[in-house]
């Protein structure tokens, strides 16, 4: 078979894109070239996300998009592959013709035979980012085993499959000596990480020989709040490369909705979850999200989940619109809430956020902080601190002044001023 010049397009989340990684270093190892531009491939792959419905209608856009380019003999082929195509192949093969394959979340090594390259089981570890050179993610685990009723992962990525350690050690280090500084580490739910492998949690040992490689930075994804190891919380305190920073997505405080998500938690053992976090390690930074609008969600169960957001203070905070997705169980519910009322009820949530995100910030004025630089302009830089992820969380503007400073360096800076979601300051040192 002819080798393929390609241009993947990876959409939705960091899973997907450690995916699309893993696949283009298979690829490049049997000769395929990936190009930046649409324009210079002959093959279009997109590696597609379904998870709510912008997500949907952004991955159907997209492969119209590579179909028109198709029809007009810009390309020659057009591949679909990952959550789309596991959820809807049957539709998408009658709907898309024009499409020479689709391709489930599973079906790496059929992809790479479709584009001309070979699958082979040595190379696992390897990833070409897509991501900047200094930071990466780290995929510990597949699938997920939770079955929360506004979700279809488990449908589209299978029961959950921790990673083993020593692989995971094995490609960390390899992402090292790439010159990854700043290690994300991510799953569906790391919470779970280890238990199909020995009946026990083993992310705090993963978080700890992770720790040992000496990265700048280790960064903890998608916490479940059940059955989070608190020892992992200590640790983050105790060892100055782990960043003090956890993602744990709650959801919701309501009792009556917590049980109709099927969230395995209720109202206080949430707060205190949060309080214990807290507890064990008081320079902790929270992120988590919310749903707004789910089935049957009255007026005073939103007035409950916003003096939640009100008394909780997180320090990072994202909410979203419920989304029926009807592979997910709650599409057997009653969609009560028009969408105007539930964008109105996100909005809400942020603006209340915003005036606590705008006072934690203010905090920091006068003090001096570690910071990344991910881009620079002129003579500003823009990096993050530990307590700010790539791409979510805030940002920090810097005057670069004097200082000799490159893209993935790390620098101690002075925050002059704040704003809800940004830092202001000056670079004093480069380190």
């Amino acid at each position: 078979m002819n080798k393929h010049n390609v241009f993947l397009l990876s959409l939705g989340c960091s899973k997907n894109t450690v995916d699309s990684e893993r696949l283009m270093a298979q690829a490049e190892a049997s000769g395929i070239c990936f190009t930046d531009h649409a324009d210079e491939a002959d093959t279009i792959l997109i590696n597609t996300c379904a998870f709510i419905e912008d997500a949907k209608e952004e991955s159907i856009a997209e492969t119209l998009a590579a179909i028109e380019k198709k029809t007009k003999g810009k390309i020659r082929r057009v591949y679909v592959m990952g959550c789309l195509s596991e959820l809807y192949r049957k539709e998408l093969l009658e709907e898309m013709p024009e499409v020479d394959g689709f391709f489930g979340t599973r079906e790496l090594p059929e992809v790479l035979v479709a584009i001309g390259a070979a699958y082979r089981e040595e190379l696992f570890d390897r990833r070409s980012l897509l991501t900047p050179s200094h930071h990466a993610y780290l995929k510990i685990a597949e699938g997920c085993n939770r079955s929360c009723s506004f979700c279809s992962i488990p449908k589209i990525r299978g029961r959950y499959v921790s990673q083993p350690p020593e692989q995971l050690l094995r490609e960390a280090a390899l992402l090292k000596s790439a010159g990854v500084k700043e290690l994300n580490l991510i799953a569906q739910d790391i919470s779970l990480y280890g238990y199909d492998l020995a009946g026990k949690t083993l992310l705090n040992d993963l978080v700890l020989k992770l720790s040992d490689i000496d990265f700048e930075w280790v960064r903890l994804f998608y916490a479940y709040p059940v059955n989070f190891p608190m020892e992992v919380i200590r640790t983050m305190r105790d060892r100055k490369n782990i960043c003090n920073y956890l993602d744990i997505p709650l959801q919701h405080c309501n009792d009556r909705i917590l049980r109709s998500m099927n969230r395995g938690i209720d109202k206080a053992g949430t707060i205190r979850l949060i309080e214990t976090i807290r507890e064990n390690n008081p320079d902790i930074r929270l992120r988590t999200t919310l749903i707004a609008g789910y089935p049957g969600e009255t007026r005073e169960e939103f007035e409950e989940l916003l003096q939640f957001v009100e008394t909780s203070r997180f320090d990072r905070l994202g909410c979203f619109p419920y989304c029926h997705e009807e592979h997910a169980p709650s599409f057997t519910l009653e969609d009560s809430l028009s969408i105007e009322e539930k964008r109105d009820r996100v909005s809400e949530i942020m603006e209340l956020q915003e005036s606590i995100s705008d006072e934690k910030n203010r905090v920091f004025e006068g003090s001096s902080l570690k910071v990344v630089i991910d881009q620079i302009e002129g003579s500003t830089a823009f990096g993050r601190t530990e307590y700010d992820a790539p791409e979510v969380d805030n940002e920090c503007i810097l005057d670069i002044g004097a200082s000799n400073i490159s893209v993935g360096s790390f620098c101690m800076a002075t925050i002059t001023d704040t704003s809800p979601y940004e830092l202001h300051g000056r670079i004093e040192e480069v380190l």
